[in-house]
């Protein structure tokens, strides 16, 4: 089993224990999901903690989306409730990176297409500069403010 896995399930326990009804529903939820992704398929297998972390990501988007939904829909009390869960599933995640780190990584990711290419990359060739600064990212940023890092420098 995946350290991360057990890391939610221990945290689920103390959840439990100490009648954290956010916390609780938030990660059964989440190792709901991991629970579905592992019998996904053709037979059953045992998720990796890269695997497990990609679930982890894609629960915090999904309440982070619904959080901008609720919000612009006027009802501010469920908007909160996916925020707060959003930041329960934050503790799981890696420390996103800051503006400059972020533009260091669009800057190197830059000039390695430009020494490949044999030219400086120009909007057409953005796809590929994401394609070396999503990787060196490795999940610590989300991939729209890689796209604007990115995107300011080859504008």
């Amino acid at each position: 089993m995946s350290t991360l896995k057990e890391r939610l399930r221990a945290d689920l326990t103390a959840a439990m224990k100490s009648k954290d009804e956010l916390v609780k529903a938030t990660l059964r939820m989440t190792l709901t999901a991991i629970g579905n992704a592992e019998v996904a398929g053709d037979e059953a297998r045992e998720l990796s903690d890269d695997e497990v972390l990609a679930i982890i990501r894609k629960e915090a988007k999904k309440r982070a989306e619904s959080a901008e939904a609720f919000a612009s829909a006027g009802r501010e009390e469920l908007a909160a409730q996916e925020r707060a869960e959003g930041e329960v599933l934050a503790r799981y995640l890696p420390a996103q990176l800051s503006d400059d780190e972020l533009a260091e990584i669009a800057r190197a990711a830059v000039e390695e297409t430009a020494a490949e290419l044999g030219e400086r990359p120009g909007p057409r060739q953005m796809g590929q500069v994401m394609k070396r600064a999503t990787a060196a990212a490795a999940g610590r940023a989300d991939g729209k403010r890689i796209a604007n890092a990115v995107r300011a420098l080859l504008g």
